[in-house]
Formats: structure tokens, sequence, C-alpha cells
């Protein structure tokens, strides 16, 4: 406990714990929206999207999440625009850019002709890497996102709640699922450096699984899942400190026992109702 109390004091570790923060928040703020609406496996589509452009700008020599938000947000694109042209298509959407981004990405990185260590940092997460540039992106996309997501925020309920109704009532429905899914993509790329592209999709559904065992109403969806987030990160962040262990992974694997632990508790207070 002593040493990650003095760590608190380092310019990686205060690093590493804003830049979790911002994603402990962004994650479920836009995952709740994608859960609702059924597109939960998005985050793997533009997770792996993004790996393709990490490997491509790694070998170009630029910044690697320029390259991961150019095939993140080219993603998101392509699967609105399968899943409008044909619905009952999604799955196979989601599938086409998975499968070309890690596609893609291996072929990248195999021209290489070596495997760089912090490309791996993206694949798993490096959160006690985070420089100060990694954080400047990951905090202004955080805040971007957290203020289109407060703008529409509305419209995007309605939209969750019943889209053909949506439609019916005037709102731009199409132009709200390119939102969604660029507000995703823009998620996605600010969350790398700390879950990475593998656990990404973790932290957009497993906190707003767990808030859906408890929540009682939308609004309460919402501040459940960014509270499990939050607490997520931070309490995977002090175990992988103080065991050793890989941040990303004990992130995600501590959101996964908040929800293990909601589950818990939605059913012993949903029997105590019925019982009363």
């Amino acid at each position: 406990m002593g040493q990650f109390i003095d760590a608190l004091g380092q310019g990686y570790m205060q690093r590493a714990i804003l830049a979790g923060l911002v994603v402990g928040v962004v994650c479920p703020a836009i995952g709740v929206y994608l859960v609702l609406r059924r597109l939960s496996l998005i985050g793997d589509g533009l997770g792996h999207a993004s790996f393709a452009g990490v490997a491509g700008a790694w070998l170009l020599g630029v910044y690697p999440l320029l390259g991961a938000a150019v095939f993140a947000l080219l993603g998101a694109v392509v699967i609105e625009r399968l899943r409008s042209w044909r619905r009952e298509y999604g799955d196979l959407a989601l599938a086409i850019v998975f499968y070309s981004g890690i596609g893609l990405g291996v072929v990248l990185t195999g021209l290489s002709r070596r495997m760089n260590a912090n490309l791996f940092g993206y694949l798993f997460g490096s959160i006690l890497t985070v420089t100060r540039l990694d954080l400047l992106v990951i905090v202004s996309t955080g805040v971007a996102v957290l203020a289109l997501l407060t703008l529409v925020r509305g419209e995007l309920f309605a939209l969750a709640y019943d889209e053909d109704l949506a439609r019916v009532s005037g709102l731009p429905v199409s132009a709200l699922n390119y939102l969604v899914v660029v507000l995703a993509a823009a998620t996605v790329v600010a969350s790398l450096r700390v879950v990475g592209i593998l656990l990404v999709a973790g932290m957009l559904v497993i906190p707003v699984a767990a808030s859906l065992q408890l929540a009682r109403s939308f609004r309460q969806t919402l501040l459940y899942a960014v509270v499990f987030g939050v607490a997520s990160v931070l309490v995977g962040l002090f175990g992988s400190y103080m065991l050793d262990l890989a941040p990303g992974g004990a992130i995600v694997l501590a959101a996964v026992l908040s929800f293990l632990a909601a589950s818990l508790a939605g059913r012993v207070g949903r029997r105590r109702t019925a019982m009363s």
C-alpha cells in the first residue's frame, strides 16, 4: 500500500489515473446506447479496425493513435452503411470489419519484419506508459464525446428506446445512427492505451451489464454504469500495481467482478421484493 501511495506522486501514475478515469466515464456513457441497441460487439469490430491503423501508422513512423482514428472511423462508417442497407446483416457487417482489420493489421505488422514491443501496448493496453500526448488525446476526445452525448441525449434516448417510433416522430434516425458509431469509434481510440485493442469492448459493455442488474430507469442505468466503469479502472489499476499484473486485463477483470457482484445484489433484491 505504501508503495502505491508513493507512486501517486509520480507523473506516470498521475497520467495513468487521469487517463483511466476518462475512459472509465466515457466507455460506459456511450456503451449504454450500444448495449440497449444490441450493438454490444461493435467495440470488437472497431477495435480490430483500429489495429490495422496502429500497425500502419507504426510502419510509416507516424503517431499510432492517428492511424487508429482513421481506420476506426472508416470501420464505423462501413458498419453503419452495411447495417442501413440490410438491417438483418448487422452481425455480418461487424464480422467483415472485424476480420478485415485483423487481416490488414497482421499484413502490415508482417511487412515491418519485426514486432515492436510498443505494438503490444496497443493490443493489451499500457496505461502506466501513457505519455503527455496520449493523455491530451484521451482527455480531449473524452470531453468531445461526452459533450456530444449530452447535447443529443434526448434524441439518443428515443433512438435506443424505439428506432421506428423515433423515425415516425421525425428524428433524423440515419444521422443519429452514424453519430453513435462515430462516437463509439472515437471512444475506442481514446481507450487503446488504457485497456488495449483486445479488451476495449469489455469496458464498453461490462459496466453497462452490471448497471442493468440494479438500475430501474435509464438515468440510473447511465449513472451506475459510469460508477462501475470508474471503480473498475481504479480497482484494476491498484490491483495491477500491487500484484504486478497486466493493467488492462486487471481493469477488465475488475469490471467482470463488479458485474458478478451486481448480479448477486440484484437477485437478492428481487427475492426480497417478491417476498414482501
